[in-house]
C-alpha cells in the first residue's frame, strides 16, 4: 500500500500541476502539485521504513520513469520532462540517504530528510525548468520567489507530518505499554 502511494502522489502532482494555474501566495508562486510533492517524501520514507533502501530505489526509479512518462503525456516540454526528472533523482536519492544515515526517531527523519529533498527539488526544479535558463516560464525577479513558495509548502507538509507520526507513535507504544 505504501508503495501505491507513493506512486500514486507522484503521478497525481504531475497531473494538478499540469492541470491548475500555479497558486499565487502574496509574492510567492506555488504549483499546485507542490503541495502532492511533500507528501512524496513522506510516503518515500515509510516504503523505506517497510521495505528498505535497497527496494525504495527500486521504487524511486520506477517513480521516475512514471513521472516522465505522465509529463511527457500531458504536453509538457522535453526540457520541463528533464528538468522534473533531474530533480525527482537528486531530491529523492538525497532524502533516502538523509533519512538512512540520520539516527535519530523516524519523526526527525522524514522532517529533517523531507527538508533537504524538498529544497533541492524546488531549487533543482525552478532553475533548470522554469527560469529563463530553462523554460523561460518566469523571469529572474519572480525565481526566489517561486523558489521559496515551493520551499515554505514542502516545509510545512513535513513539519505536519513530523508531528503525525510523532503522536502516533507515541499513542501506539502507550498503548502497548499499558497492562
Amino acid at each position: 500500500m505504501r508503495i501505491i502511494l507513493y506512486l500514486v502522489a507522484i503521478i497525481t502532482a504531475n497531473v494538478v500541476t499540469a492541470a491548475f494555474a500555479p497558486f499565487q501566495l502574496g509574492v510567492f508562486i506555488i504549483p499546485m502539485g507542490t503541495f502532492l510533492i511533500g507528501a512524496t517524501f513522506i510516503f518515500r520514507d515509510l516504503v523505506q521504513n517497510k521495505y528498505g533502501r535497497k527496494k525504495t530505489y527500486f521504487c524511486i526509479a520506477i517513480a521516475l520513469a512514471l513521472s516522465a512518462l505522465v509529463s511527457f503525456l500531458l504536453g509538457d516540454t522535453l526540457l520541463i520532462v528533464l528538468a522534473s526528472s533531474l530533480s525527482f533523482v537528486i531530491a529523492e536519492t538525497t532524502d533516502t540517504e538523509i533519512y538512512t544515515r540520520l539516527n535519530l526517531p523516524m519523526s526527525w527523519r522524514v522532517l529533517y530528510s523531507g527538508i533537504v529533498g524538498g529544497l533541492l527539488d524546488s531549487v533543482i526544479f525552478v532553475i533548470i525548468g522554469l527560469s529563463p535558463i530553462g523554460a523561460n516560464f518566469i523571469p529572474w525577479e519572480a525565481v526566489p520567489f517561486a523558489i521559496f513558495g515551493q520551499i515554505i509548502v514542502k516545509t510545512v507538509i513535513q513539519g505536519i507530518a513530523a508531528i503525525i507520526i510523532n503522536v502516533i507513535y507515541y499513542t501506539s507504544r502507550n498503548h502497548t505499554a499499558t497492562p
